[in-house]
């Protein structure tokens, strides 16, 4: 599809013209509902009365569907009587002339149409509509929501069915159309994310030389960047993925040596004590159920039983939205002398997050921070293993020394995480916040289980645990064709039949304000469909 489709409303003297023509196309030629004539246009009868949502692909109008609210409707000259077969006490427009050229007769382009132009008349005060639907679309206006009512009308060539859609079967069909400005879907996954334009220009730029002094300057800024963003002393980008940051920080404690404490609340605190087995670091793991955060009492006397040199936690349990106390850890380590560490990975750029005082801690490129996959991140606070001890992709001494370009790092990645951290953070924190705070209670409401209690939640990730009867998988699909990307495709999350929305990218308020709605409807389509 292309992506030059624009939906608006029409306002144009050559966007009313192309409307005469694809009204003849549709209606004379196609539709013969009307004569011929030798200009090849139609110019509707309601013209002047009209508001007109069109679909542009360039300057060529391809769709048009039109709206009026004043009485007599065209639906009044063919039906006796009208307001006796509809619900009282509404405000009524009518939709007519849902037309659209062959080539773009898809759902997705009929339901943009439709969801401007009902935009346009609910901010007028309409909870109601009423179009004569085509025999031949009877199926796409019942998925745009439309409900049959009333004798069929109109000529044996051209059979029509009166159909109505209120205000309830708006939100569940259409509603969520208004906040979708280009056919692109919302996406509300972990990762990849959507990424803003500057991101996604500053990653299309030409790849310079990683010895460049431009490279230098450019790799430099992002690290102060980063500094800046988190209160972490040093910072060290790597080629790779937040498990490669990880293995970093393992290689530094199995250096340090000492017994360590790994705190485990979900599927990436099991991680982080994966990867202490695997470095065969001397350690304890203290577990608690996931979507829990942890006691502060349990922590400490685990603590006290181990005594250990380094603490290893997640700052925010991604699987869950579960985020851990980073500063009860961070005094608790203090006190006890141990080198606390921290997997970040979904905390930086999600809610402000204070590093200082933390011996390791990692992030990545993508996720919160928006922008792509490909770069680690590891802070640091200058006490690192020596270099030359440890392999060469993560001897994070060995970077500091070569000024932290030892070997090549992809310099368009850097470019774009550059673009990604050039915003006004505390408003982007403040942003997640409110909607965080819109859809959690929202989600509740329509029935959903939030795994994180809302004291220990993370701002910007809800994790959503689904019954049997409603698998993820189906939900999530049918969430797809309406335009919302959500996540359950990650094993920990198809075990446990859970979907999440994460807010870690970019996204509009008003996506969001239809969601929980839009989401137990097709949570309940789901249920049904078996």
């Amino acid at each position: 599809m292309s992506q030059y489709l624009q939906f608006k409303l029409a306002t144009e003297p050559a966007e009313f013209e192309g409307i005469h023509r694809l009204n003849y196309c549709s209606f004379v030629e196609e539709i013969p509902q009307h004569p011929p004539n030798t200009a090849r246009l139609l110019v509707d009868r309601f013209h002047d009365e009209n508001t007109y949502a069109v679909c542009l692909d360039g300057g060529e109008v391809v769709g048009m569907i039109a709206g009026r609210c004043q009485r007599p409707f065209s639906l009044d000259q063919k039906l006796s009587e009208l307001d006796r077969l509809l619900p009282p006490h509404r405000k009524v427009v009518e939709v007519r002339l849902l037309a659209v050229v062959p080539r773009w007769r898809k759902q997705v382009v009929f339901a943009r149409l439709a969801g401007v132009l009902a935009s346009e008349f609910r901010a007028r005060g309409c909870d109601l509509a009423v179009i004569s639907g085509t025999l031949r679309q009877a199926r796409l206006y019942r998925h745009l929501g439309f409900r049959p009512f009333g004798p069929q009308v109109g000529s044996p060539e051209a059979r029509y069915q009166p159909m109505v859609l209120t205000l309830d079967d708006y939100a569940d069909h259409v509603a969520h159309l208004e906040a979708l400005d280009a056919l692109a879907p919302v996406s509300l996954l972990p990762g990849p994310v959507a990424v803003a334009d500057a991101v996604a220009t500053a990653l299309a730029q030409a790849p310079m030389s990683h010895r460049s002094g431009a490279f230098t300057a450019l790799h430099g800024r992002v690290r102060e960047r980063l500094l800046s963003l988190t209160g972490a002393a040093h910072a060290v980008l790597l080629s790779g993925s937040g498990t490669l940051a990880n293995d970093a920080v393992a290689a530094q404690l199995s250096a340090r040596g000492g017994r360590g404490l790994v705190l485990v609340n979900g599927e990436f605190g099991e991680r982080l004590a994966d990867h202490a087995a695997r470095w065969r670091l001397d350690n304890e793991v203290l577990r608690v159920d996931w979507g829990l955060a942890f006691d502060a009492g349990a922590v400490a006397r685990a603590f006290d039983r181990v005594a250990p040199a380094w603490v290893w936690a997640v700052a925010c349990e991604t699987s869950t939205g579960v985020l851990n106390d980073v500063d009860a850890l961070r005094a608790l380590c203090r006190r006890g002398r141990a080198d606390l560490c921290l997997d970040a990975v979904s905390a930086v750029g999600l809610a402000p997050l204070d590093l200082s005082g933390v011996r390791l801690a990692t992030t990545v490129s993508s996720k919160a921070l928006g922008a792509y996959p490909g770069l680690a991140v590891v802070f640091h606070d200058g006490h690192l293993a020596p270099a030359g001890r440890l392999p060469r992709s993560i001897d994070l001494a060995g970077y500091v020394a070569a000024g932290g370009i030892p070997y090549t790092l992809p310099t368009n990645l850097v470019a774009a995480l550059d673009a990604a951290l050039d915003i006004d953070w505390p408003a982007r924190w403040q942003a997640v916040a409110a909607a965080h705070a819109l859809l959690e209670p929202a989600l509740r409401a329509q029935g959903f289980a939030v795994v994180a209690p809302p004291a220990a939640a993370m701002a910007g990730i809800l994790t959503l645990a689904l019954p049997a009867a409603c698998p993820a998988a189906r939900l999530c699909q049918r969430m797809a064709r309406r335009g919302y990307l959500l996540a359950h495709g990650s094993d920990y999350l198809r075990r446990r039949n859970w979907v999440q929305i994460c807010l870690m990218g970019q996204w509009e308020a008003r996506a969001l304000e239809v969601l929980p709605r839009l989401l137990a409807a097709q949570a309940k389509a789901a249920l049904q469909a078996d």
